[in-house]
């Protein structure tokens, strides 16, 4: 498997999209390319139809943040092939501001994933003909999964019996005020035997045993006793 993977990598890299090849790398018994966002359609187009490559299956797309960095998102394809019984994940690195080119013409199944991601990223696909909202409500404002977006989002649903009607309100995160005493009134339990114990070191203080090894609280003596 490593043999072929790092066939295939050579051969990447010796396409004529390698200029647009920016990170080659094997991990975890996959072959991991990050690429130019502009030569995508191209590259996935020649990954499904090259007979080295014959990725036929788009697996999944998914998006990840990195809030900090200046090109935030990754886009990152997971493809599979069948015929060579082998992995590929593809990533591009894109801005807030950036579309990404969509593949829909090239994976069908595409448009679902890209609408997923859209949902809940943010990630505009140029070229998507169906770039709804898919897990989310139609009026949700902001995407999700955000590392920026709050936890408690910005507006919590409920169904109004009086107005038959679901409605949006201002989050309200209000509960009763609550003390917490740390300090148990609770002792261990110590006139409980369990098997074994009977092999333990006999504490000096704290439990006395009876004749028939049978444990009782005892006070603690004085130090002068």
């Amino acid at each position: 498997m490593m043999e072929r993977l790092e066939n295939l990598q050579k051969y990447l890299k010796a396409s004529s999209f390698k200029d647009q090849i920016l990170v080659d790398k094997i991990k975890s018994g996959e072959l991991a390319l990050t690429i130019s966002v502009e030569a995508l359609p191209e590259i996935m187009t020649f990954l499904r139809d090259d007979s080295e490559c014959l990725f036929k299956v788009l697996v999944d797309i998914c998006g990840v943040d990195y809030p900090d960095r200046e090109k935030r998102f990754d886009v990152v394809y997971n493809l599979l092939s069948l015929s060579h019984n082998m992995r590929l994940r593809l990533k591009v690195n894109v801005d807030e501001e950036e579309f990404v080119p969509t593949v829909t013409e090239v994976f069908a199944t595409a448009t679902w994933f890209e609408r997923e991601i859209w949902d809940l990223y943010g990630i505009p696909f140029e070229g998507n003909k169906d770039l709804r909202r898919l897990l989310t409500d139609y009026g949700f404002k902001g995407h999700p999964l955000r590392k920026d977006f709050p936890l408690t989002g910005y507006v919590e649903l409920r169904y109004d019996e009086a107005r038959k009607k679901v409605v949006y309100e201002p989050v309200q995160l209000t509960q009763d005020f609550r003390k917490f005493d740390f300090l148990s009134p609770w002792e261990g339990m110590t006139d409980v035997m369990l098997p074994g114990d009977e092999k333990a070191v006999k504490q000096k203080f704290g439990t006395e045993f009876l004749e028939d090894d049978e444990p009782s609280v005892a006070f603690k003596k004085e130090a002068n006793e």
